[in-house]
């Protein structure tokens, strides 16, 4: 054993802070808390811009943000894609090691996650740096990541699944769109990132129920996720949007409970239903161990009660969604409902290029997905106007997930009809899949 690992474990590991990615070099809330959370200023941090496509150029751009904030940050070269550097050496390098053990924060840069996970686990085999990083953490330390560099906090991790559709189509081979993370999250929380922007909840729920997982957290960009054990906390631009599958049941024409095996839902059409998700912006704090979120101060006198009998809803419908995986469209969904005298509300999830004829690559064009977003006895919102703009935070909207036939074409052009005729002449009744 390391001479650096004998007394690496202490009782209160420190926080794995998953970034979204599209982390803004002045969001200094984020870089900020960051340095706080390993310390404050002075503290040392380790950064590998080992995901990175231009490690180097990457490295540098954290290292300064970092010391701006008051660090003392330095590049460490493990990355397969820097010219010159001797990373496979210097990940089982043991003096490496033992200055990586003995600073107070580590930083993972974006790219490609799956360059982190091989260079640091190749073959399952954990190296002499991550073991380094394991004892940092043990010890109170901070680990960080933006895009790849949160994808890796959880025990599972999107490998590569750019095509969320795709998803819940089906398509989760592990080795493939799934592999195994690095888990600096814990065991709990399956974490992903760039999730609101990129609709990424349609990738999300069919991973949680093939590796059973109660709980999700997807991170928005330029926002950031200090996860301590139970205890979450966003900072930063936007949020999070938290699912908790504790209630859920997977098929839902069968009823059938969670699956806890994995692959159970390869190759197969996603059907879901009772997944609880809860919207936690900037501020917002949530408890896993309990299931409360608790809201920013600035929101704690504008709770929304839907079953209040003072409820006075600010929408008067909840409106129907036909891009739920849009950006941001899931949590647009959910705060309208939540404000409106509705109790569910609808979208869809289909491939649009498949429909016209111009997507070759979709072998199950017609294939689509409805998505009911309703109200529980549990659901409840909070609102603030006092940052400038239409701020929620919503706990437990309820979601299921239904496979639909999409009509090929969706829609025709419109055909005006005279008068007379639209009078006495009854509207064609659209037929099912034509």
């Amino acid at each position: 054993m390391p001479a650096w690992a004998a007394t690496a474990q202490q009782p209160v590991p420190g926080p794995a802070i998953p970034i979204g990615g599209a982390l803004r070099i002045d969001n200094t809330a984020v870089w900020q808390r960051i340095v706080q959370e390993a310390g404050g200023p002075g503290s040392r941090f380790a950064v590998l811009a080992t995901a990175a496509a231009n490690p180097e150029r990457s490295a540098e751009r954290i290292v300064q943000a970092l010391q701006r904030a008051g660090a003392q940050a330095e590049a460490v070269p493990v990355a397969p894609r820097q010219a010159g550097s001797d990373w496979q050496r210097l990940r089982d390098d043991p003096a490496l090691a033992a200055r990586v053990a003995a600073m107070q924060g580590v930083f993972f840069s974006g790219g490609a996650q799956e360059l982190i996970v091989d260079t640091l686990r190749p073959q399952g085999r954990e190296t002499a740096l991550l073991q380094a990083i394991r004892s940092l953490q043990a010890r109170g330390g901070v680990v960080a990541g933006t895009s790849a560099g949160a994808a890796i906090m959880s025990d599972w991790m999107f490998r590569d699944a750019q095509d969320p559709l795709a998803v819940l189509k089906g398509r989760l081979r592990q080795g493939q769109e799934i592999d195994h993370g690095l888990g600096f999250a814990g065991p709990a929380l399956f974490v992903d990132q760039h999730f609101l922007r990129r609709g990424r909840i349609g990738r999300l729920l069919p991973v949680m129920v093939a590796k059973g997982y109660r709980w999700g957290l997807g991170v928005e960009e330029d926002s950031a996720a200090i996860v301590r054990g139970e205890k979450i906390e966003v900072i930063g631009a936007r949020g999070a949007l938290l699912v908790d599958l504790a209630g859920a049941k997977f098929n839902a024409a069968a009823g059938a409970p969670m699956p806890a095996s994995a692959g159970s839902v390869t190759g197969q059409p996603f059907s879901l239903r009772g997944a609880a998700l809860s919207f936690l912006d900037r501020g917002d704090r949530f408890d896993l161990g309990q299931a409360r979120l608790l809201p920013a101060a600035d929101k704690l006198a504008g709770l929304i009660d839907p079953r209040s009998t003072s409820f006075k809803p600010y929408h008067a419908h909840a409106g129907y969604q036909p891009d739920l995986l849009g950006d941001n469209a899931i949590v647009h969904a959910m705060t309208r409902l939540v404000d409106s005298p509705d109790r569910e509300a609808r979208g869809l999830v289909f491939n649009g290029r498949a429909l016209t004829g111009t997507d070759v690559q979709d072998d199950q064009p017609t294939l689509g997905f409805e998505f009911r977003l309703y109200k529980g006895a549990d659901t409840l919102a909070w609102y603030t106007g006092a940052w400038g703009g239409e701020d929620y935070s919503v706990h437990r909207i309820y979601l299921d997930v239904t496979p639909v036939r999409m009509a090929q074409p969706l829609y025709r052009a419109w055909t005006a009809q005279p008068a007379s005729a639209s009078a006495s002449t009854p509207a064609p009744v659209p037929q099912p899949g034509r």
